[in-house]
């Protein structure tokens, strides 16, 4: 049972640096705990070399820098109005919790967090 988190984030935006190192830490420890949860970063980066540089810094996967509709369709259908947020989906893709920034700082060893 894979659960999922849509990490909405961009490499000009402050507050998602700082979050992303923690994310980035989490993600690790759940993986090596062997808990089965992915991440995909979906950006709002301006353009392509800074989508590169801040991608390189996350152990997770991504969808394309150039996948503009998919990306626009995503943050549609999640209501996304401001970054970073982090989505957590539940096994059968509902949505567990909208503000996944806070369960990771304030519930780190809550996952799932149902």
């Amino acid at each position: 049972m894979l659960y999922n988190g849509l990490y909405f984030s961009a490499h000009w935006c402050p507050p998602c640096r700082g979050f992303t190192p923690v994310l980035a830490e989490q993600y690790t420890k759940m993986k090596g705990e062997g808990k089965n949860f992915e991440i995909i970063f979906i950006s709002s980066d301006r353009d392509q070399s800074a989508f590169d540089e801040y991608y390189n810094e996350m152990p997770w996967n991504a969808l394309p820098f150039t996948a503009t509709e998919q990306i626009q369709n995503v943050k549609q259908r999640y209501g996304i109005r401001g970054i970073p947020t982090l989505v957590i989906l539940d096994t059968d893709g509902s949505t567990i919790s909208q503000d996944g920034r806070s369960l990771i700082t304030s519930k780190p060893d809550g996952f799932p967090w149902k």
